[in-house]
């Protein structure tokens, strides 16, 4: 897939949603950030913002950010 683009660290890489409304994460990703089959992961999404998969440590900033728009209207 390739991550030539990017520096180290970074990554973008389109992906699919297939029939059942899943998405492969790809393996580069998973590496980069130790994700196992069977591991939880945290989607966040919020309709003027769009969707976020963070570590679990920062998952506290990103809710605190839609949860923020919520309360006063999306204009945080």
């Amino acid at each position: 897939m390739g991550n030539t683009v990017f520096p180290e660290g970074k990554f973008m890489v389109p992906v699919k949603v297939g029939p059942k409304g899943q998405i492969v994460i790809p393996a580069e990703v998973r590496e980069m950030f130790g994700i196992r089959p069977g591991d939880t992961l945290l989607l966040l999404a919020d309709k003027a913002e769009g969707i976020a998969i963070p570590e679990q440590s920062k998952a506290r900033v990103f809710l605190d950010r839609i949860t923020a728009n919520l309360s006063t209207g999306g204009n945080a």
